[in-house]
């Protein structure tokens, strides 16, 4: 392939949003998800010397939450070498490397609990923690030049490649949570040796195309995204983690071989994604029944499951097939869930985590069973420091780390700019300035040398630009034969409706500017009931844009109509008695929801006709 993105470390982002939430994560998050992690033992596992009776019993998940904190110390020791952060890293190795298995076998449930059952139950994650593993050690290798857990993890790879591929001779043929996948076309790029990539496409022609794997759960095999083989598949389906990655290593199979069916597959899948089965904050996956994709449209805001990992491996995907088509869509998709949907899963003190991203909160429905001590099942309202299931964590981490990944790609000397902060880039003799205080405006001033075209990405939110030099429009970029322009997009407060075909949204319309998703909370509107409010497109439209809250974005304010309590306290009356008044409503970005306490919080307002 000759698109190839410019990597996170030769991007400085120098302030900025992006910035500041790369900042977090270094000073914060890393060190904060560690913590707990050794609190809750799952940094003392790999030492493999846990007992029956103690506590912090290892759990098969547990090597891959780590391993994606490792990836993640690794970016950020890429740029900022830390002593105390390699030495927590290289103790880990030190534990992976006393207890590999003489065959190359890693993997602290089955070597501490039951050693005697590895690769029998597919359902397990023994490949998936292998993969992870697997990208952390390439993370480690390229960010340090250290390659001791390379070796360790290669060495592990070739015992996964002989007994899967080879031999057959575990009792099922592809993992049951995918990943591997991902890592051994990462492995393969970066040791340049045939056989990942052998065992990658293997992997993946295997889904769906064999008789071996059985349904993990329930009998449904679409959870898994094993209904059909890859080529054929027409529709996102299951465990929407899982197939979001799984599609990404899809696309990486595209990308490595040329394949086309398998690149129109992606397409096909990507399209069902983004067109039918996306929240406006870029989440994915609705239901917590199997944390998985349901029918088109079905996207209810207050169950919203929409995973922050979910949102990650959407990123990924996204990035692969920008790789593969050269086209803007696939960055605004990105964009949208960096400033929206994944970010929500990280508190504003950085230290504090969502599972679930929801994009309403009703307080009353949390708590308004009192027959039983039983309530609706709907997510949490506060984050947390670390879950019993702490996968999204470690992923912010790495994804967080390395969000200079999604700036710049390079296509021979034709530059693409996708992403928008200020800073600078290198890739061989082309160099890159960006100014910009974005997204607080929409002005990006984009310098670079050694460069022939410059393809600056339209946002596909954005209806009006202005340039400082002549351009055509191709895919979605703005393309300069200047090396040197000042780029304005145009950023009004916008009001969005959804297709009528999302039943949960109709009547509704949402709020908001640039690639920016805003909510309302009770706290700054007097505590009052916001599904009383309505809001009509013209109020929206004439917000006012205020400073910068706590969020560091700013927030806005607009003028709604507020249906006043009944009169005479009647519970039903004429409608033509009810009463109304103008309400000022403040409105903050959704992503900084739920950091002052339990509060109701609002996306969709019903819409004044």
């Amino acid at each position: 392939m000759s698109m190839k993105q410019i990597g996170f470390a030769d991007v400085k982002i120098e302030g900025g949003f992006l910035g500041k939430i790369e900042q977090l994560n270094e000073k914060v998050t890393i060190g904060a998800v560690y913590d707990r992690f050794n609190e809750t033992g799952r940094v003392r596992a790999f030492s493999c010397t846990w007992k029956e009776g103690e506590p912090d019993r290892p759990h098969i998940f547990w090597d891959s939450d780590v391993a994606k904190w490792i990836e993640g110390a690794s970016y950020v020791l890429a740029k900022h070498p830390d002593e105390e952060l390699t030495a927590r890293i290289e103790s880990v190795i030190d534990d992976i490397e006393a207890n590999q298995w003489e065959d190359g076998y890693v993997n602290s449930y089955y070597t501490t609990i039951e050693p005697q059952n590895r690769f029998t139950v597919r359902g397990n994650h023994e490949l998936y923690c292998c993969g992870h593993l697997i990208e952390a050690a390439v993370a480690y290798y390229e960010s340090t030049g250290r390659d001791r857990f390379l070796k360790i993890m290669m060495k592990y790879a070739d015992l996964v490649d002989r007994i899967f591929r080879v031999e057959h001779s575990a009792a099922f043929q592809t993992p049951g949570h995918e990943e591997i996948e991902l890592a051994l076309f990462r492995l393969y790029r970066c040791t340049k040796q045939e056989k990942y990539l052998t065992l990658a496409k293997f992997f993946v022609d295997q889904r769906g195309a064999n008789t071996l794997d059985q349904p993990i759960a329930g009998g449904i095999y679409g959870i898994y995204q094993q209904d059909v083989p890859p080529r054929e598949a027409r529709e996102a389906v299951g465990h929407s983690v899982r197939a979001c990655y799984f599609y990404a290593s899809m696309a990486d199979y595209a990308l490595e071989t040329g394949d086309e069916a398998m690149a129109e597959s992606c397409r096909r899948l990507w399209e069902d994604i983004v067109t039918r089965k996306m929240y406006i904050s870029g989440g994915i996956g609705s239901t917590c029944y199997g944390e998985a994709f349901t029918i088109p449209y079905d996207l209810p805001p207050e169950s919203a499951y929409t995973e922050t990992c979910a949102g990650i491996a959407l990123i990924y995907f996204s990035q692969r097939m920008f790789l593969l088509e050269k086209d803007a869509r696939y960055a605004d998709v990105i964009e949208r869930l960096l400033y929206n949907g994944v970010i929500s899963g990280l508190s504003l003190s950085g230290d504090c985590f969502f599972y679930e991203n929801p994009l309403e909160i009703n307080l009353r429905n949390h708590y308004k069973i009192k027959a039983t001590a039983n309530q609706l099942r709907l997510p949490i309202t506060q984050r947390v420091k670390v879950f019993g299931c702490s996968c999204c964590p470690p992923n912010l981490n790495r994804l967080l780390a390395s969000v200079g990944d999604y700036m710049y790609a390079v296509d021979g000397d034709e530059i693409y700019v996708n992403q928008f902060a200020p800073g600078t880039a290198r890739a061989g003799g082309i160099e890159i300035r960006t100014g910009t205080d974005y997204p607080f405006t929409g002005r990006i001033k984009i310098s670079a040398r050694g460069a022939a075209k410059l393809h600056v990405r339209i946002p596909g939110w954005c209806r009006r630009i202005t340039a400082s030099a002549a351009y055509t429009v191709e895919n979605g970029y703005a393309v300069f034969a200047d090396n040197t322009v000042t780029v304005d997009f145009d950023m009004p407060v916008a009001a969005i409706a959804s297709d009528s075909r999302v039943w949960d949204n109709a009547g509704k319309i949402a709020v908001t500017r640039g690639p920016v998703v805003y909510c309302a909370e009770a706290r700054d509107n007097g505590g009052v009931d916001l599904h009383t409010l309505t809001l009509s497109p013209g109020a929206v439209g004439a917000a006012g844009v205020l400073p910068a809250g706590p969020s560091g974005l700013p927030e806005l304010e607009l003028s709604a109509i507020r249906q006043l309590p009944t009169p005479g306290g009647a519970l039903y009356y004429p409608a033509e008695e009810s009463a109304f008044e103008v309400f000022k409503l403040r409105l903050i970005p959704y992503y900084a929801f739920a950091n002052r306490g339990e509060d109701d919080m609002l996306v969709w307002f019903t819409r004044e006709r």
